[in-house]
């Protein structure tokens, strides 16, 4: 396993991080499996483990709690809050009123006094920056978070979240988590740029393609994959932009084959080349997934293989434009963008 220093905190990460997001309701995977994974995880080098109040409706934070208890400060723990957490209209979103709230509960589903790193699952329109800069900041003097960062945000609201926090003295994000792969690279057009402008850590989530680089989705093969039940239509491939999917999957598992790798290596490697990125999320399910997802811990990608990646989905394109969680409200609101 490598390690990076995680933006500019001095925190060394490992290159990948468990994620926790299949633990409990939405994978399926019981304690044991995951207490069993996260051991694994720990043993094969991973020192960082993310997760979020709404996966499995805080399910996903108490089984994380439970495996890591007695070996808290061996790991560099994060989670997240802004999804709804029930039907209360104020049980969501970046308001100070609901932060200080769900980072106890967060704690408290835990059992832990602190997490290293508070991240906002997605940018909130209806609050203002110096409100959650603030509240952030606050509980971090507090002692109940280390760091605290974005994720999925768009690079304008990146750029405006730093101004903030130097316009009001308060502390800022360190970190970005956004999602990247070899078949989503738009945040390679302005996301990346601005995290490296200003020296933020990138935990990049979904490097497989929602399982379209696991090697399970191949030409002729039916799809099968868990997400595939409860998302068919980002399976569907009559749609072009699935079509066009797999048509690049199939060249990728060419390339990944003529340089002795699998495909999953090949895109863990693609993600943790660029210079930008501090680690991969990956996030199994089943402890055959992390083995596989750990093979690909040391691999470092050729310049002649990262050229040919380069020449099967271009630099900066999304093959499936239509699932980025950070589009401006105006493109998806028509009453937004008319007067």
């Amino acid at each position: 396993m490598q390690y990076r220093t995680l933006g500019r905190t001095g925190v060394q990460v490992s290159t990948l991080a468990l994620g926790a997001m299949n633990f409990g309701q939405i994978g399926r995977t019981t304690q044991d499996e995951a207490t069993a994974i996260v051991d694994a995880a720990l043993e094969g080098g991973i020192n960082l483990i993310d997760t979020a109040d709404a996966y499995s409706d805080g399910e996903s934070e108490q089984m994380v709690g439970k495996a890591i208890a007695g070996r808290r400060d061996d790991i560099v723990l994060a989670t997240k809050a802004y999804l709804p957490m029930g039907e209360e209209r104020n049980h969501r979103g970046s308001s100070r009123r609901w932060l200080v709230s769900e980072l106890d509960n967060s704690l408290r589903r835990l059992d832990v006094d602190h997490v290293d790193l508070y991240q906002i699952h997605r940018w909130d329109p209806t609050t203002s920056d110096e409100e959650t800069l603030s509240a952030l900041t606050d509980l971090q003097r507090a002692g109940k978070i280390r760091y605290f960062g974005s994720s999925t945000f768009p690079a304008y609201r990146i750029v405006q979240a730093q101004w903030a926090a130097r316009e009001n003295h308060l502390s800022r994000y360190v970190t970005e988590q956004p999602s990247y792969s070899i078949l989503q690279r738009g945040i390679e057009t302005h996301v990346l740029p601005v995290t490296q402008e200003y020296g933020l850590g990138v935990l990049a989530w979904s490097p497989l393609a929602t399982g379209w680089l696991s090697g399970a989705i191949r030409e002729g093969r039916e799809i099968t994959t868990s997400r595939s039940k409860f998302m068919p239509q980002r399976f569907d491939t009559t749609i072009p932009s699935n079509r066009a999917r797999l048509d690049a999957v199939e060249q990728l598992a060419t390339v990944a084959d003529e340089a002795g790798l699998t495909l999953i290596q090949l895109a863990l490697g693609f993600v943790t080349a660029h210079p930008a990125v501090t680690s991969a999320i990956i996030g199994p399910r089943t402890l055959d997934h992390l083995h596989s997802q750990l093979a690909a811990a040391d691999t470092a990608l050729s310049a002649d293989v990262l050229d040919a990646i380069d020449a099967i989905v271009a630099p900066g394109v999304d093959l499936a434009a239509q699932e980025k969680f950070d589009t401006p409200p105006a493109l998806l609101d028509p009453s937004l963008r008319r007067r």
